[in-house]
């Protein structure tokens, strides 16, 4: 694939400089060119860098350097073209001079951006819906191996939490305005047009921008656009001579956050204090460890018997590498513009000797064309491959045994041999390696579109557009288990030298096992666009869209096994035994047909109005209930160009604007219409079988059966939400001052659910799922941003946030359930299918002494230093109706980002903090006899001696009853501000760079989540929490890079 991708790159890249060297030397025929220079400076006569300047009507171009400054050569009776962002475009004739200086308008509105919608793009202007953008340069600006982390805080209504930093398991969780559904949550991501492509994995150097639709403007996806649309638009060839972009990074990652756990001589402690409470007798007490053996374990004078372990630092290394290469070729001329990319990166894992790596190679050809004034053409081609290796032992597994590691037991003894296992065989220090195997997961991805434009000539302002989509994806997956052998010893027998005698022990499978799977998916995309443009007397301003698409998929999935290999040397299936082989395979077919539409009205750019539509078609549905109609409507008024507003000249521009929509979610189990059959499947021994579904008939004799896996919903249809949005846009002091904000209100009905509840498990039925959920959710964002220049000092300053909150309307509830334990009213649950874990006992504070415990109600057993409940019910005992359920999930309700971006001469500096509120993540380690405490608990835990601590006493894993029952004292508040992001760099100047060929010379260092502030949650990061804190933690990651350009 690397090799493939390498001759594409070549033959495309040397194709379009004999191009551009044809086209050049044509144009030397014609006239001859003079070396013109000069400085582009802004309105405070300070230097504008990257500002594109052309020679009209020709293909040759350059940008000004940091100075301002440009060269290029022209004929004296040519024009030049300067454009900017933010500011007016100009066009000035040379007129027989060699020296051009000018001077840029600031465009005060600054509401000329372009900005990417559903099927098209609008001006800022006169845009009507809740729609934000950011620019690839930011993204850009994060080491982030993935793009959706590097979102995160950029944009307000959109979060991004990223629960996991294994490599190449990394992806983040997008929400748009929070959770609105019981079910599938996630956005519908569109790139280049073709929506169900991937944003994760995507060059960030080949992004040009990045639009979110948050509201109505999001019903022209129907019913993939409940949840919001991620537009992602890829950089495009320029007008311009051939440009070549390399762009080096090395980092260097390690957790945001470890856990603290105790050592082996608080741990003994902890171990007396739980033998001291099994005790109904104090007097019978034995202490587990002697005060001298505890000594042992501090000073570690016999490592042997007494070691002390810190699990974490034997598991995982200081740092672990990535790094990244990218090579860009770009240009074109007024037939065909090119943007050409090639990219490496690499990431290896936490662990010592890691078996977790990852490794992707990819590929982006973009090339537009232009066949006469009337037709252009596209061709687009993607390729990407993806290299995931693994443990056999998934990432919650190892991190789960590294807490149970007890800081009392080796991991390693001290002659380098691996110690015992924690449980089921493993030691993480051990099956975090590649010694257990190997789990090799490779995905080849190939993308293409084809586009067609046509404007008719015979009719102003009428255009048709064509965009074929065809993505072909593979995976071949291969996982080898090998068994390990790990070493014990019991503390007794020593050889003649008095070395302790290590007993070996095969752990894992008997015998080697091997699992190939191997998938293929091709998905096919069609669409075409008919649009009409028009100006009546240049104030009523009209764009009609109509457009229909035809998109299909298919592909099927094979997988094989076999074990009882001869030799773990040889790792393919015809090497592994006949006995007890299997394999498997299931097609996989779907399709979908769209007709949408979008009318844009405008008087004057200064009464705007819009109709969005679509007629959706889904295969997921039954026959009848397949199409469904989505509409969108909204309205926009610029006060600021009304009349009576020009005296207010302190403001710049003053937009209102409403929405309201309709949009669909069928992100669901597929065919729930129809009656569900599976092949019954057996599993082990004949007289014993894991797993029976099948009937048997002598010995180990099956006949494959089918049994009924689900009663069919044959009214199963589409969730449906209705969303209203309201807002504003407006801009104060030459534009310098900016703030935009919205407020929300969503309703989603017709969300799928069963009737579990209200109908008792005692009927013997798995009732289809309905559509009687019911949930809304409203809230607000806002945008405030700053910019200014002093004198070569350029900076601006952004500040983003949103808040939402749902709750459920209805959903199925048991009968005679209090208020204050219903669903109904409160919060989506953390865990929609076990709501019951979001009901939670009210801790009002500890136990300090008996005294305490006779004054108050109760469970039996209590004694000094349990957890105390409130008695919400006030019937004088603790029972499980005094459970409330919490109003906060691990979600949160308002999350927020601060961006500073600063230019001084040849320096940049960016800088992203990012945080969020109102969440919370309920701790319930596996600490006692069964594994490790956090060292927080051993410092703040009552005892005897400290009656006034803070934590409860000592417990044994979930024995006793304050910690077994889900409770607040447990629940934690997850508020967190993040330096997400610094990026902090150098351009030389280009006086220098251009002796040596070079335009742009850049050197730059980043960091990624540098700093992470939480007053509450100290002991695990905030992004990747979980329960028993037993996940692969965030990467913190320090970078450094150079960029160059030619």
């Amino acid at each position: 694939m690397t090799t493939f991708i390498k001759n594409v790159s070549f033959i495309l890249t040397k194709r379009m400089l004999l191009l551009q060297l044809f086209l050049f030397s044509a144009a030397q025929l014609v006239a001859q060119n003079t070396a013109i220079k000069g400085k582009v400076s802004d309105e405070q006569g300070q230097a504008l860098p990257g500002v594109s300047i052309l020679v009209k009507g020709t293909n040759t171009g350059t940008v000004s350097d940091v100075e301002g400054a440009f060269s290029l050569d022209a004929t004296a009776s040519q024009t030049l073209v300067f454009s900017y962002i933010g500011y007016h475009t100009q066009e000035v004739p040379i007129n027989n001079r060699t020296t051009v200086d000018i001077t840029m308008a600031t465009d005060v509105k600054s509401l000329t951006e372009v900005v990417v919608v559903g099927y098209g793009t609008e001006k800022r202007a006169t845009i009507t819906g809740a729609v934000v953008a950011v620019q690839g340069k930011d993204i850009q600006q994060s080491p982030a191996m993935n793009v959706g982390s590097s979102l995160s805080g950029r944009l307000p209504g959109l979060v991004a939490v990223t629960p996991s930093g294994e490599p190449g398991s990394d992806n983040s969780t997008l929400r748009i305005r929070g959770v609105n559904s019981l079910g599938n949550n996630d956005p519908l991501v569109v790139v280049d047009g073709i929506p169900g492509r991937s944003l994760e994995r995507l060059d960030p150097n080949s992004i040009e921008s990045i639009s979110v639709l948050k509201d109505a403007s999001a019903a022209i996806y129907g019913a993939q656009a409940a949840n919001g649309v991620i537009l992602v638009t890829t950089k495009r060839g320029k007008l311009g001579k051939p440009e070549v972009t390399l762009n080096f990074n090395q980092g260097w990652g390690k957790p945001t956050r470890l856990p603290k756990l105790t050592n082996a001589a608080e741990y003994a402690t902890l171990q007396n204090e739980i033998e001291y409470y099994k005790q109904a007798n104090v007097a019978n007490y034995v202490p587990k460890f002697t005060e001298e053996e505890i000594q042992k374990f501090r000073d570690g004078s016999d490592p042997w018997k007494y070691p002390n372990t810190d699990w974490y630092d034997e598991v995982l290394k200081p740092w672990s590498g990535q790094n990244y290469t990218n090579v860009i070729i770009s240009g074109g001329s007024e037939a065909v513009k090119y943007f050409v990319s090639v990219g490496a990166k690499s990431q290896d894992g936490f662990y010592q000797n890691s078996a977790n790596k990852y490794k992707q190679t990819d590929f982006r050809s973009n090339l537009d064309g232009k066949i006469n004034k009337y037709i252009t053409v596209g061709f687009d081609v993607t390729g990407r491959m993806e290299n995931k290796n693994y443990p056999i032992r998934p990432a919650g597994s190892i991190f789960r045994m590294v807490m149970r590691g007890k800081p009392n037991e080796v991991a390693f003894w001290p002659d380098g041999t691996p110690g015992p296992d924690i449980e089921y065989g493993d030691n993480p220090v051990v099956v975090s390696t590649d010694a257990t195997g190997y789990d090799n997961d490779k995905w080849y991805y190939l993308q293409s579109n084809i586009r067609v434009g046509i404007q008719i000539p015979w009719v102003k302002g009428l255009s048709f557009s064509t965009n074929s989509g065809i993505d072909k994806t593979f995976r071949f997956q291969k996982r080898f288990e090998t068994p390990w052998y790990l070493y014990s010893w019991d503390k007794q027998t020593y050889d003649a030298t008095g070395k302790p005698v290590l007993v070996r022990g095969k752990k894992g499978f008997e015998d080697a096992r091997l699992t190939q799977r191997a998938e293929d998916r091709l998905d096919i995309l069609i669409n075409g666009l008919l649009n009409y443009e028009t100006s009546i007397n240049n104030k009523h301003n009209i764009k009609v869209l109509f457009g229909a698409e035809r998109r299909t998929g298919s592909g099927g999935r094979f997988e094989a096994f076999r074990r009882f290999f001869l030799s773990t040397s040889i790792d393919e299936l015809f090497a592994g035994g006949d006995a007890q082989k299997d394999n498997n395979g299931m097609p996989y077919q779907s399709a979908r047909l769209n007709y949408f539409g979008r009318v844009n009205y405008n008087l004057k750019e200064k009464y705007l109005a819009e109709f969005v539509w679509r007629y959706d078609g889904s295969y997921i549905f039954p026959q009848q209930k397949r199409f469904g109609f989505f509409p969108g409507v909204s309205l926009g008024w610029r006060v600021s160009e009304e009349d009576f507003f020009k005296p207010v000249e302190f403001m710049n521009n003053l937009k209102l604007r409403a929405s309201w929509g309709q949009t669909g979610n069928d992100r669901i189990d597929e065919y729930q219409f129809l009656a569900s059959y599976l092949f019954g499947r057996w599993e082990g021994g004949a007289t014993s079988p894991i797993r029976n579904q099948n009937y048997i008939f002598g010995i180990d004799q099956e006949h494959k059966t089918l049994y009924e896996a689900r009663i069919p919903n044959v009214n199963v249809t589409w969730e449906v939400a209705n969303q209203s949005n309201i807002g504003f846009e407006t801009a104060f002091l030459d534009s310098r001052l900016t703030l935009e904000a919205d407020y929300f209100y969503n309703v989603r009905s017709n969300i799928l659910w069963r009737r579990n509840a209200s109908i008792p498990t005692s009927a013997g039925l798995t009732l289809p799922r309905e559509n009687i959920g019911k949930v809304a959710n409203s809230g607000f964002e806002f945008n405030l941003g700053w910019r200014d220049e002093i004198r070569d000092f350029r900076y601006q300053v952004s500040l983003n946030g949103g808040y939402q909150r749902n709750k459920i309307k209805f959903w199925d509830e048991s009968a005679g359930v209090p208020d204050y334990q219903r669903s109904t009213g409160f919060p989506i649950p953390t865990d929609p299918l076990n709501p019951n874990n979001d009901l939670h006992y009210q801790a009002n504070g500890i136990f300090r002494d008996q005294a305490a415990i006779d004054a108050y109600p109760h469970w039996d057993g209590a004694r000094p230093g349990d957890i105390r409940f409130e008695d919400v019910n006030g019937d004088g005992k603790i029972d499980g109706n005094d459970r409330v359920r919490n109003r906060k999930t691990n979600i949160p309700r308002f999350s927020t980002g601060l961006s500073l971006n600063a230019q001084y001469k040849g320096f940049d500096l960016a800088v992203l903090f990012q945080g969020s509120m109102g969440a919370v993540q309920y701790i319930n380690t596996e600490s006692g006899e069964i594994g490790n405490f956090l060292k927080s608990f051993y410092d703040e835990r009552w005892t005897v001696d400290n009656p006034d601590a803070s934590g409860p006493r000592t417990f044994n894993r979930s024995n006793e009853y304050w910690k077994n029952n889900r409770n607040t004292f447990f629940l934690i508040n997850t508020d967190y501000v993040r330096l997400k992001n610094v990026q902090l760099g150098y351009t030389i100047p280009s006086a220098l760079t251009k002796k040596i060929g070079m335009s742009v010379a850049r050197i730059y260092v980043s960091g990624l989540n540098l700093l992470t502030f939480t007053p509450d949650y100290k002991d695990f990061d905030p992004e990747t929490a979980n329960e028993s804190g037993q996940g692969y933690p965030s990467q913190k990651v320090f970078n450094t890079g150079l960029l160059f350009t030619f």
